[in-house]
């Protein structure tokens, strides 16, 4: 039986591992000296909970599917077929052209174009590069169309710090703002403050006793110009740091990941959930023009299995 994610394809560099896949060009396994700090799966399964996978041209929901382009009405394929909605974008079973395989990097394209529901030909890009401790993965959009179009990007990873139990984790997030979900997993149009509210992560915070499904917003950048969303325990951390136009971060604490349980996704995202019809956070994208972004994982401290 074939992968349902296709070939498989390893980068290493000195003791780290990723392993990246052929089918929506997705993280499967990241790990250093052994040590996973990402929930892996096998590669005769399907992608759990969408672990791993590349969200785009929108992240997370848009409501029903409907969303207007130039005043004309759309209609994209409802892939949440429980709550009526389009998730996750286009890519994510799409076989990505491999262009290039180095020992520690690989880049892969991919063509969006005549979707249901997606008037505007895109062609995307994906690079990861990786280092001792770090996986950076840079995204690339090109607008191939005659008209001008707004797009997002996602990423849908869950971590771990080796065996640690996710309750046991503490989240750091730089968000000082939250859209709470109000009907079918959509957020509410209107943000709140996170001050004095259980979505106050910026001290940090374990992750015993949360419930978490929410779109985080108002990120305050680091020094270095990038949002840092960190998970503790003991001395080791996971920095997963993003970008400028990685202005929103989703985070989804399910309780039935397979061959995990309770887990936990920190979501990098360039828009929150419906931005195709709220317009937040949209990149224009003019006719022939393009945008590049990225995030990575970054690794410190010391974890023993």
């Amino acid at each position: 039986m074939a992968n349902p994610t296709g070939e498989q394809f390893e980068l290493i560099r000195g003791n780290a591992r990723a392993v990246i896949t052929e089918i929506g060009a997705g993280l499967r396994a990241f790990e250093i000296a052994g040590v996973p700090y990402v929930e892996a799966y096998e590669p005769e399964e399907a992608p759990p909970k969408g672990a791993g996978q590349v969200l785009l041209p929108w992240p997370n929901r848009t409501r029903g599917g409907e969303w207007t382009q130039d005043g004309v009405p759309q209609q994209l394929e409802i892939t949440e077929k429980g709550r009526g909605n389009a998730i996750h974008g286009l890519v994510r079973y799409k076989e990505w052209q491999l262009l290039e395989h180095a020992e520690s990097s690989i880049v892969f394209e991919c063509e969006i174009d005549g979707e249901p529901g997606w008037p505007v030909p895109l062609r995307t890009r994906i690079t990861y590069d990786l280092a001792p401790r770090e996986l950076t993965v840079t995204h690339e959009i090109h607008n191939e169309g005659d008209s001008a179009i707004g797009v997002g990007v996602g990423a849908h990873p869950y971590f771990r710090i080796g065996d640690a139990e996710t309750d046991a984790l503490t989240l750091t997030l730089p968000a000082t703002r939250v859209r709470p979900f109000v009907e079918a997993q959509i957020p509410a149009d209107e943000e709140r403050d996170v001050e004095g509210t259980e979505y106050d992560f910026r001290a940090g915070r374990e992750l015993a006793g949360t419930d978490l499904d929410t779109a985080f917003g108002g990120l305050v950048p680091d020094a270095d110009g990038r949002y840092h969303h960190v998970l503790h325990h003991g001395e080791a951390a996971v920095d997963v740091w993003a970008g400028a136009d990685f202005r929103w971060v989703q985070v989804f604490t399910p309780d039935d990941l397979t061959g995990r349980g309770r887990a936990v996704a920190i979501e990098p995202m360039t828009c929150p959930a419906d931005a195709l019809n709220t317009g937040t956070d949209l990149i224009e994208l003019a006719p022939g023009a393009g945008w590049t972004g990225n995030w990575g994982i970054k690794i410190t401290g010391t974890v023993l299995r």
